[in-house]
């Protein structure tokens, strides 16, 4: 009967820890998908350090053409990563597509934008974009009318205007 007792306590101490370290790799794996992001598209071609700061990867899925007039690519911000100033003569739509991220124009107060997020930058406004400092952005963006052009880059956003968001 003794003998009962025991594995019987065994069995309860062994089935206790297996549903406890169960509980701890559940969390821990809810944690790292909250800051991991589900990619949609290839990662594409580092962005040039003249125009962003940190790490920020565009992959382009419509190219500049004179039957749409649009241009369509996927950016991938790494957490602290950046665009610099910057104005589109007609005009961005940024669709964020995962992740939590920044988007400021000039004069107003940055926004925290994620998942599911549609930001309309209006034409020749001021603005910069990226992710925030612990999690990386994912967002395609839509440059309509680039036959009144594409970009206009400006400088770099500073540490201190970044680290306002925060």
């Amino acid at each position: 009967m003794k003998t009962i007792h025991i594995i019987a306590a065994f069995t309860i101490i062994l089935v206790v820890s297996c549903n406890e370290q169960k509980s701890k790799n559940m969390k821990e794996k809810e944690e790292s998908t909250e800051t991991a992001l589900e990619a949609i598209f290839p990662k594409g071609e580092k962005g040039p350090a003249e125009f962003f700061t940190g790490n920020a990867y565009n992959y382009g899925l419509v190219p500049m053409d004179s039957t749409y007039t649009s241009l369509v690519g996927n950016v991938y911000f790494e957490p602290g990563a950046r665009s610099n100033w910057h104005t589109h003569p007609s005009g961005q739509i940024l669709i964020i597509t995962d992740g939590v991220g920044y988007h400021q124009i000039e004069g107003q107060p940055i926004e925290i934008i994620k998942k599911g997020d549609v930001i309309k930058c209006p034409p020749n406004a001021k603005h910069w974009h990226g992710a925030s400092a612990d999690t990386g952005l994912q967002q395609l963006y839509i440059v309509p009318n680039t036959e009144n052009g594409v970009v206009d880059w400006m400088e770099a956003v500073t540490d201190e205007q970044y680290n306002t968001a925060e």
